[in-house]
């Protein structure tokens, strides 16, 4: 039984521990985040879809003023301590957004309502974005290759969790008392997240990633450096700068679906109960396909096929789709293709695309990272909705909109291609460079001399 399990997983035994933290890790910061999300979308939605993509301006500038201070902490603080302190600091702003609900709600009108929506967009990314970049730092390519899928389910369970939970304690407990609710399980993110650092430190897990120096030096050193060394990084690195190119067209096509889908059941009526449940299934079938996607294909598709393929997976579903919703243009070809999308995108794609993060620095990590995930996620979202919002002015629809997605797919998909193969021979020099420095350390043991 034990053989099957770690074969059906790929989990090996002394990895169980921290595979398991990590998935609670994610778990708590996905129902933490998705517990907050109806109360984001019902505030930004409230002045129209043009005032959301002013948000997502707004958004975009705010990520780009707060990753100069989250490269402060990582150049001044250890692993844990700038980890811990980005969510309680989330937690701490989450109380007082409490406290201005509880205690003088008439004050919560639409612009503390549209501040709200553009603080969590921020929350949002860099929620994902620190559990990412500690997974990344705590596993070994191979390893991720494996248990990123497995990991990731974490997540998915807690986007599930979350809604749910919305929606049984939404009328007993009221929605300010949510926010509590979501501090909770930040809090307990923060708990999981020091189980992750504990277990990964120990000689067993050092030995199941292959490097027995892991255990021997302190994994949780100050990292140092500058606060801004993200933003050159990011830009002067080929390979760094592939994996924004390949980040920014996510975005903008993730973008262009999300106003494609606004519009689409917009003109299914005013019904607001019909576009709750549109937008539920939605979900529901999404959730569910990305479940079974990472239980089952993840861990298989990175392992068997190669990063390089897997993130060119989603690139393909992108053309085809988009010329059956330009042939068919009905609502349920929407959601059968934004599902499918969705559901590639957070169980293949996105931990592929996290294991490219694990052949760099340890500072380029946490540093590039942060700049790539949220100011150029952010950057591409404006440029996304913008982009759409033209279109839909000068009345071009639906083709307009596929004649520039499928070329970006099509560089999209190439990208892929290259950052795999990159990666695959960045992996290939740190061997050679491996092996030459334990050759130098036999050659230096062999010619020194005998005391006697």
């Amino acid at each position: 039984m034990k053989n099957f399990i770690q074969k059906f997983t790929n989990i090996q035994r002394d990895e169980v521990p921290v595979v398991i933290a990590s998935g609670f890790f994610f778990f708590c910061l996905l129902t933490a985040l998705m517990v907050l999300r109806p109360a984001r979308e019902a505030l930004g939605m409230e002045s129209g879809l043009d005032t959301v993509r002013w948000l997502f301006l707004g958004t975009a500038f705010f990520t780009l003023l707060v990753n100069p201070v989250f490269g402060y902490l990582v150049s001044h603080f250890r692993r844990f301590t700038f980890v811990a302190s980005t969510y309680l600091f989330f937690a701490a702003s989450l109380f007082v957004f409490y406290l201005f609900l509880t205690l003088a709600p008439e004050s919560m009108g639409q612009i503390s309502g549209r501040v709200f929506y553009v603080w969590y967009s921020v929350f949002n990314l860099f929620n994902t974005m620190v559990f990412w970049a500690t997974m990344a730092d705590t596993y070994k390519l191979e390893q991720s290759k494996r248990l990123y899928g497995t990991i990731a389910v974490g997540g998915t369970l807690g986007a599930i969790f979350g809604p749910w939970l919305t929606s049984v304690l939404a009328v007993p407990i009221g929605t300010a008392n949510l926010i509590l609710v979501s501090i909770i399980f930040l809090i307990l993110g923060v708990f999981f997240a020091w189980l992750v650092f504990r277990f990964s430190s120990t000689e067993a897990f050092a030995s199941a990633a292959g490097d027995s120096s892991l255990a021997k030096v302190d994994r949780d050193a100050v990292i140092g450096g500058s606060a801004w060394e993200g933003f050159s990084a990011a830009l002067s690195s080929p390979y760094l700068l592939g994996i924004a190119a390949y980040v920014l067209i996510i975005a903008v096509i993730g973008t262009f679906l999300y106003f494609t889908r606004l519009d689409l059941v917009a003109q299914v009526g005013d019904d607001l109960d019909l576009r709750t449940t549109l937008f539920a299934q939605i979900d529901i079938i999404t959730q569910m396909t990305t479940l079974f996607m990472q239980l089952i294909v993840t861990g298989h598709i990175m392992k068997r096929l190669g990063v390089a393929i897997a993130l060119a997976i989603l690139p393909v579903i992108v053309v085809f789709g988009m010329i059956g919703l330009t042939i068919v243009g009905t609502l349920a070809t929407l959601i059968v293709f934004e599902a499918i999308y969705r559901a590639v995108q957070r169980a293949i794609m996105r931990p592929a695309r996290e294991t490219l993060f694990t052949v760099i620095s340890k500072e380029d990590k946490y540093k590039a990272k942060a700049f790539i995930d949220t100011f150029v996620y952010r950057g591409g979202d404006v440029v996304g909705a913008w982009t759409e919002g033209l279109i839909g002015r000068l009345g071009m629809g639906l083709f307009a909109l596929a004649t520039i997605t499928i070329p970006m797919a099509i560089v999209w998909g190439a990208l892929g291609l290259w950052l795999g193969l990159q990666q695959k021979s960045k992996v290939q020099e740190q061997d050679i460079l491996d092996t030459q420095e334990q050759g130098d350390r036999l050659d230096n043991n062999e010619a020194a001399p005998v005391g006697s």
